[in-house]
Order: C-alpha cells, then structure tokens, then sequence
C-alpha cells in the first residue's frame, strides 16, 4: 500500500523531517509513506483566511487528480476520532484492495469545507487544535505503530 501525505507547507524545522523521516524508514516497502509538500499560497498582511483555503484547495485538488483511484482523506478537528486499534483496521482492511491512501492536511488556516466534503472519509488525529507541521510527525508514527499493530510487532504495548 502506497500512503501519500498531501501537506500544506513547505521549509519545515529540521525536528518535523527528522521525525517524520524516522518513521518512513521504519515502515516496510509494502507499507510506503510518501510526503508531498505543497507550497502555501502568498500570504500578505491582509490576506483573507477563506481565499487563501480555497487557494489550498485547488492546489490539493490539483495534486489528487494524479492519484484518481487512491482512497482520499482528509485531516481536520471535525472527522472520526479513532484510537489507535481503530486506526489500524481501517488501514488494515484498505490493504487488500490494492488502493493507495492519500491523506490530506492543511494548512493553518486548515481544509476548506468543501474539499473535505469531496473526500472518502474525514478522520481526526485529535480534538486538539495541531499546529500543522506537528500533524505530519504524529501522522507518520500513528502509520508506523498501525503498521506495527496489523504484524503483531510489539511497538504498540
């Protein structure tokens, strides 16, 4: 199964690629997680928060034209809240169907309602506000200890 992270923003701190990195090379070749940095739209002093996300969203929706058949979702406060063993089978019961995965997050101003509207599912990784760069280090650990959980690896105990 192929995981694309789709992520707004680009020129993360060194701890966000170190932690995201460390959990990529973990996972196996069956299980690979692939990053696609998006460059966010200018943002001017003035800027307008709901232009600048529906800016996001033609840049995100554009990138998804390239993966048609993948399972899409979106990453937002609003969506299903799983714990980590529901996390895993839904990962689990994706793999059989040879479909890729492709996981949106924002940026901070987060998804624009309509293109989380056009997705497959809408999951939550916390009813915390993240910032978005500490999305992508906690997405890729999530991934690692599913991936851990479905082989009966003992990172998750």
């Amino acid at each position: 199964m192929r995981i694309h992270v789709l992520a707004m923003g680009t020129r993360m701190p060194d701890w966000v690629e170190q932690g995201f990195s460390e959990y990529r090379k973990r996972l196996p070749g069956e299980m690979r997680l692939e990053l696609e940095e998006i460059p966010l739209p200018k943002r001017g002093r003035n800027a307008d928060p709901t232009t600048l996300v529906e800016q996001e969203a033609q840049l995100l929706r554009k990138r998804l034209g390239k993966l048609e058949q993948a399972y899409k979702v979106a990453l937002d406060a609003s969506g299903h809240a799983h714990d980590t063993r529901g996390l895993a089978r839904q990962l689990d019961a994706l793999r059989p169907r040879g479909q890729s995965l492709a996981l949106l997050v924002g940026g901070p101003d987060g998804l624009a309602r309509e293109l989380i509207g056009e997705m497959d599912a809408v999951w939550s990784l916390s009813r915390l506000t993240l910032p978005h760069p500490l999305v992508r280090v906690v997405l890729a650990e999530q991934l690692y200890r599913c991936w851990s959980l479905i082989q009966g690896h003992p990172y998750h105990r």
